[in-house]
């Protein structure tokens, strides 16, 4: 049981991988589209990260152009990841996100994949978004509340303002953490919050070879055991501090 179980996960990992190849062409003239056009060209294969998706509107997190295929500027040296990015994200984490889950989403920006994360963990489930810039906290709480003020109100979903590299340990352990920009290395403290059996992926920089930053999958098998897995290679804004962020020139 526990190899067919390997073997499914080698199997959505490759048919992510692949189907990341042509993701860039899943634009859309509506959110219904857009997800459409993510199911069909492979990025995600369930129903759940559907209905997800589907039920948070990008538009309402996304200024400009928001059932395009790629980033979009949110402002402060910000962005909010591609909707293949975000679907691939949903898709790795989904056996994760079960009712009760709690999960960290760190540089959560506008919201928009924190919303979706609490779409999937029920209403026993409690998803945190943190992001240090001040503005953004305030943007994506208001984006939430265009739609899906509920969440806010019954707890499921939480924005908060800090540095996403010490993590939130007051509502950990996590079954699941997302990681929206590019790390050093695998930050430890998040590792240390993330549950037995639990999954965290985050984009590494990888030591300045030519292969860029790397996509990573981080299992947490025991307290002494992490498995890591290499995905793709990806580009992300750097995971930094508020002076570095909004120090640079736009």
């Amino acid at each position: 049981m526990l190899w067919n179980q390997v073997k499914q996960q080698i199997a959505a990992t490759t048919l992510i991988s692949a189907a990341l190849s042509m993701a860039w062409r899943s634009h859309g003239r509506s959110n219904s589209e857009l997800v459409a056009a993510l199911q069909r060209n492979g990025v995600f294969q369930g129903e759940r990260v559907h209905d997800a998706m589907l039920a948070v509107d990008r538009a309402d997190f996304c200024p400009t152009n928001p059932y395009l295929d790629a980033p979009q500027t949110i402002g402060y040296n910000a962005t909010i990841s591609a909707p293949h990015m975000h679907a691939a994200a949903l898709e790795l984490l989904l056996p994760k996100l079960n009712n009760g889950s709690h999960v960290l989403d760190i540089g959560s920006g506008s919201g928009y994949l924190t919303t979706c994360l609490a779409k999937m963990v029920g209403h026993d489930g409690v998803v945190v978004g943190i992001e240090h810039i001040p503005q953004l906290v305030n943007l994506s709480i208001a984006n939430v509340q265009k739609n899906h003020s509920e969440l806010l109100d019954g707890g499921q979903l939480k924005i908060i303002e800090g540095d996403g590299r010490l993590g939130y340990p007051s509502e950990a352990p996590y079954q699941a953490i997302h990681v929206g920009a590019a790390a050093e290395s695998v930050p430890q403290k998040l590792i240390d919050q993330l549950a037995i059996g639990g999954r965290m992926i985050l984009p590494v920089n990888a030591n300045g070879s030519r292969n860029g930053q790397r996509y990573v999958q981080v299992d947490k098998i025991s307290d002494s055991e992490v498995q890591t897995k290499d995905l793709m290679g990806v580009i992300y804004v750097p995971l930094t501090s508020v002076e570095h962020q909004i120090g640079r020139r736009n």
